[in-house]
C-alpha cells in the first residue's frame, strides 16, 4: 500500500516520530508502523509546530481513469460505507485549510448523506437496488449513471445483544481537546444507548495495555470508567488490539454483535508494529466473528491510511469524529448501521453495452477497485453493509456517437468499433454479490439498465441533483481535470435549497471553500 506523507520533501522523507514525540518510525509507503526507529532530524518542538497537513498520513489515491468500453467493458468494485473522509475534509475547510488531495475520497463524501432509495421489500434480499440516469452538469456530451443500495432498517428493540469492547488510545498524543475528551463524549453517547442484554468492556493502551472495565451493562459504571481515563505515555497499539480481542472472546455473544471499537489518532509504535502481523491478527478475529470499527480523532498526526486499512480488514467501518455532533450522528443516529451487519463481502459489477456506451469512468472507489475475476470469487474480501446503510456509486459515461475524452487511434488494428451486441434495450447491466452475515457462499442480484433512461435523461433534479453536487464538490477538491470550468456557484445551484441539518451544512462548506479560494487540494510531497 502506498502512502503519501504530506508537506515538504524534507518532512516527507523524515519518517514520522512516535505520537508522543518518541523514536517510533514508519516505513515509507506502508501506512503502518515498523519495528525500527530512526532519528527524524527535527526537534520535538519543530515537529509539534508543523501544520497538520505536514504530519498526517493518507493512502495514495489517484483519480479513477477513463475506460474505453470496447477495451474494458466491465467495472468491478467493493462497496464502501465509511464516512471518515467527509468529516475530515469538513475539519480542514472549517479551519480555512485546503484538505490534502489523498484525504478526499469521493465515495465517502457521497455516502455521508442519505438518499431517497426504497426499502427492500423483504429481508431475503437485504437491500434494494436503484438506478437512474441524468445529464452531466459539467459536460453536455456525457451522462451520469447512479446506482443506489439501501439496507433494511433495524430498530432499537430488534438489534441483537451486543458485546462491545472500547479500545481507547490514552497515549500522550491524545492529551488534546479534540482527542481523548472527545473520545469520552463519543463513547458515552454509545454507552447511553445500551440495553440490559448488552455489555461493554474498556481496554486502554499507552506504554502498555490493560483492562479498565470488564463486561458491564451498567451505564453509570461505564460512564464513570470513561470519565477517569487520562492520557500519557507511548502507544502500544498492537498490544492493545490483542487484549481487546481477547476480552471480546471472553464475553462472546453467540448470534449477537461482537465488535471492538478502536478510538485513536492512529499512531502505533510499540508492540505489534509489523503491518502483515497486525492484519493477520485482525483477519483471524474477523473470521471468528469479532469485527472492528475504527474511530479517528484529532489532527496533526492522524494516520488515516492505517485507520481505514485495519477497519477494512476487520469487516468494520471507519469514521472520523471531529465534534460532539458527529459523535451523535455516528454512535446514536446511525448506531444500528454502525454495529449490525446485514450483508458482507458486497461487490458491484457493471457491464456496459459497447453499442451504446463508448467510454466511462467511476467517480471515487479508487481504493476499492477489484479485478473482474474477483467478483465471483467468494474468497475475495469486500465491503460490508449494516442495517439502514446506503451505498451510492456514480459513473460518468459517454453515449456512443457523442464526443468522448479519448482521442482517435491511428492504426486500424487499434480502432475497435463496437458492433451491436446483446440487447439494444439496455445500455448497462448491474450485478451485485453479497453474503449473509453467517454465510460463506455469495448470492447474486442482477439488474438491466434500460437504454430509454439514457435517451431520455434530463438535467439532474431533487435527490439526484444533490448527490451529483456532492460528487462534483469532491472531484473539485481532488483537482479533477474533467470537470472543465465548473465552479463553486454551479455546485451551489445544483445542490438547491436542501432540507435537514447535514445537507444545509454542505452548502456552508461550499461557501467556505469558495471563500478560502480552494480549487485543487495539494498532492503533498514524499510520495511512495
Amino acid at each position: 500500500m502506498r502512502v503519501r506523507f504530506l508537506g515538504t520533501a524534507a518532512v516527507a522523507a523524515l519518517v514520522l516520530s512516535a505520537c508522543n514525540g518518541g523514536s517510533g518510525s514508519y516505513p515509507a509507503g506502508s501506512g503502518y508502523p515498523a519495528d525500527q526507529s530512526a532519528s527524524t532530524g527535527f526537534t520535538q518542538t519543530e515537529i509539534a509546530a508543523m501544520p497538520p497537513q505536514m504530519r498526517e498520513r493518507y493512502k495514495a489515491n489517484e483519480i479513477s481513469p477513463v475506460r474505453r468500453t470496447a477495451d474494458a467493458p466491465v467495472s468491478t468494485f467493493a462497496v464502501d460505507v465509511d464516512t471518515a473522509s467527509y468529516s475530515n475534509v469538513r475539519r480542514f475547510i472549517t479551519q480555512g485549510q485546503t484538505p490534502p488531495r489523498d484525504a478526499v475520497r469521493s465515495e465517502e463524501l457521497i455516502n455521508y448523506f442519505r438518499y431517497d432509495y426504497p426499502l427492500p421489500t423483504d429481508r431475503t434480499a437485504p437491500f434494494s437496488v436503484t438506478t437512474d440516469v441524468a445529464r452531466t452538469p459539467w459536460n453536455p456530451d456525457t451522462r451520469l449513471l447512479r446506482i443506489g443500495l439501501r439496507g433494511y432498517d433495524l430498530n432499537y428493540a430488534q438489534r441483537p445483544a451486543a458485546n462491545l469492547v472500547f479500545l481507547v488510545d490514552v497515549s500522550g498524543s491524545m492529551n488534546e481537546a479534540d482527542k481523548l475528551p472527545l473520545v469520552k463524549q463519543a463513547l458515552t453517547t454509545l454507552a447511553d444507548n445500551l440495553r440490559p442484554q448488552d455489555c461493554v468492556s474498556i481496554v486502554v493502551y499507552a506504554g502498555a495495555a490493560g483492562v479498565v472495565l470488564d463486561a458491564s451493562s451498567d451505564s453509570d459504571e461505564i460512564r464513570d470508567a470513561l470519565d477517569k481515563l487520562e492520557a500519557g505515555g507511548s502507544t502500544a497499539g498492537g498490544e492493545g488490539i490483542e487484549l481487546a480481542y481477547a476480552t471480546a472472546r471472553a464475553n462472546m455473544r453467540a448470534g449477537g454483535i461482537n465488535r471492538v471499537i478502536l478510538a485513536t489518532d492512529g499512531d502505533f509504535n510499540v508492540g505489534i508494529t509489523d503491518r502483515k502481523q497486525l492484519e493477520e491478527l485482525i483477519e483471524k478475529n474477523r473470521d471468528s466473528g469479532i469485527t472492528l470499527t475504527t474511530l479517528g480523532f484529532g489532527q496533526g498526526n492522524l494516520n488515516d491510511a492505517m485507520m481505514e486499512g485495519i477497519a477494512d480488514k476487520g469487516n468494520g467501518n471507519y469514521a472520523y469524529i471531529d465534534s460532539a455532533a458527529e459523535a451523535r450522528k455516528v454512535l446514536d443516529e446511525e448506531l444500528s448501521s454502525t454495529l449490525f451487519t446485514i450483508a458482507k463481502d458486497v461487490k458491484v459489477q457493471v457491464e456496459f453495452n459497447p453499442a451504446l456506451v463508448s467510454e466511462y469512468r467511476l467517480i471515487g472507489y479508487e481504493n476499492r477497485a477489484l479485478k473482474e475475476e474477483d467478483f465471483a470469487n467468494d474468497r475475495v474480501d469486500a465491503g460490508d453493509i449494516g442495517a439502514g446503510h446506503q451505498v451510492t456509486a456514480i459513473y460518468e459515461i459517454v453515449p456512443a456517437g457523442s464526443k468522448g475524452w479519448l482521442g482517435e487511434r491511428r492504426y486500424a488494428a487499434n480502432q475497435r468499433t463496437a458492433a451491436p451486441v446483446g440487447s439494444g434495450n439496455e445500455f448497462a447491466f448491474v450485478k451485485l454479490r453479497y453474503k449473509l452475515p453467517e454465510g460463506d457462499t455469495s448470492r447474486l442480484i442482477q439488474r438491466p439498465v434500460s437504454a430509454a433512461l439514457l435517451a431520455q435523461a434530463g438535467y439532474p433534479s431533487g435527490d439526484m441533483a444533490f448527490a451529483v453536487s456532492v460528487a462534483g464538490f469532491a472531484q473539485m477538491l481532488r483537482g479533477d481535470p474533467l470537470l472543465g470550468r465548473w465552479n463553486w456557484q454551479d455546485l451551489r445551484d445544483l445542490a438547491g435549497r436542501p432540507q435537514g441539518q447535514y445537507r444545509q451544512e454542505f452548502l456552508t462548506l461550499i461557501d467556505r471553500a469558495e471563500a478560502n479560494a480552494l480549487r485543487t487540494a495539494p498532492e503533498g510531497a514524499g510520495r511512495e
